[in-house]
């Protein structure tokens, strides 16, 4: 539930913050005595939308090494960290992309790629991953990684948070604006009043809930892809099956015959359409239908 809060509000913020910034600067010109400017307001919308998701993803791996602690091995201090830095260069070899950073952090059994580029991206793993799993395991979650980052995952996700993020500014305004009217229809006042504020905040977080379900969608998606190109870098699915199997607590020897649907947290219902990852029986559904 915590993953969810910070995910939904992180765009949210993002969205209010922007808007607030260049009102204050004086960009919000859409608001004219004959009525909306719709081409003003569309470049309006699109710079909100997209600038936030920019700033975001060429921050992400600095914000990244500060939000885990992890740390980059440059020079490798034992034989893990050694064997950890080939396999990334091997994998990163075969996916043909440059070589990304590595970086170890303490936690619990996960890891992550981020970076706005293929070619200087980052690759951390967890403790707790390196000590609770097999190499053969750890190895096909890099693979998983390596796979994000040659699919080039994290500037699709960019735009496609861009895209949702300017729907959301510019809708929220157009409502705002004809709620307002409708408030104001007997009074000669043309400037924009509380009606257009308050609907303008209502809309946003009510249509930024919206966008942020369309964009764990395709977040969804993509870790199927990149599971898939786990398989494809390691020659076949089983490493990347047993690896899901104990990231998720479950048996790799067989699935139940029924797979309900499930969230984050493995919570069924209506909180699964906020979730960035599927549930892992169906991830290693469709691995073992590679077969």
């Amino acid at each position: 539930m915590k993953r969810i809060f910070l995910f939904l509000a992180t765009n949210i913020a993002v969205l209010v913050v922007m808007s607030v910034i260049l009102s204050l600067l004086g960009v919000d010109k859409f608001l004219t005595r004959s009525g909306l400017n719709l081409p003003m307001l569309l470049v309006f919308s699109i710079v909100v939308g997209f600038t936030g998701s920019i700033i975001s993803l060429l921050m992400s791996k600095s914000m990244a090494k500060w939000s885990t602690g992890a740390r980059v091995i440059d020079t490798p201090v034992n034989s893990t960290e050694v064997w950890l830095v080939n396999t990334v260069s091997k994998l990163a070899q075969r996916a043909g992309i440059g070589m990304p950073e590595v970086a170890v952090y303490e936690g619990e059994p996960n890891a992550f790629a981020t970076g706005a580029f293929r070619d200087s991206a980052l690759v951390a793993v967890s403790t707790g991953l390196l000590q609770g799993m097999t190499k053969e395991e750890v190895e096909a979650v890099l693979g998983h990684e390596v796979a994000h980052i040659a699919n080039g995952d994290m500037v699709t996700m960019t735009l496609i948070q861009g895209v949702v993020n300017t729907f959301v500014v510019f809708l929220s305004r157009v409502v705002g604006y004809f709620v307002d009217s409708a408030l104001r229809r007997n009074n000669d006042d043309s400037g924009p009043g509380i009606g257009y504020m308050v609907t303008v905040m209502v809309c946003q977080i009510v249509f930024g809930i919206g966008a942020s379900m369309i964009v764990a969608w395709f977040s969804r998606h993509r870790e199927f892809r990149a599971d898939a190109g786990s398989a494809r870098l390691l020659g076949g699915p089983q490493p990347m099956i047993n690896a899901l199997a104990r990231l998720g607590g479950i048996s790799s020897s067989g699935l139940p015959q029924s797979m309900a649907a499930m969230g984050i947290s493995d919570k069924p219902g209506f909180m699964e359409l906020f979730s960035t990852h599927p549930p892992m029986e169906q991830r290693i559904a469709a691995l073992r239908g590679q077969r």
